[in-house]
């Protein structure tokens, strides 16, 4: 099963900011959301805990490459949600991170796997 410690992958260090601000490229997102997309997209296998995710959109707040603001959860809910939305400056990032992901993923594929006869 997915769900189970041993099988979870960690997350390199500032992946998970990558995975966030791809996650918003689609549009404004609370906490709960972000954690949830990345989750069900991966079919379980990436799990963001909320003590790793928080410390994660602040600093990207930080960094100005998110914005957040206090909106009404919904029209029965008496409830707030914080609303992250990215940044002209963190989709310019989003494509730098992309792009040093790519290499690196390549470079690791090269020695997992190298060419034949090479």
């Amino acid at each position: 099963m997915p769900n189970e410690p041993s099988d979870r992958i960690q997350l390199l260090q500032g992946t998970l900011d990558m995975l966030i601000l791809r996650t918003l490229l689609f549009g404004p997102a609370h906490g709960h959301q972000i954690a949830k997309h990345i989750q069900r997209t991966t079919d379980d296998l990436l799990q963001v805990e909320h003590g790793s995710l928080y410390p994660a959109l602040h600093r990207l707040e930080r960094k100005g490459w998110l914005t957040a603001k206090w909106e009404p959860a919904g029209k029965e809910l008496k409830r707030e949600f914080k609303y992250y939305r990215l940044t002209a400056a963190g989709k310019k990032q989003l494509l730098a991170e992309e792009s040093r992901w790519k290499k690196l993923t390549s470079a690791v594929a090269r020695i997992l796997w190298p060419a034949e006869g090479a």
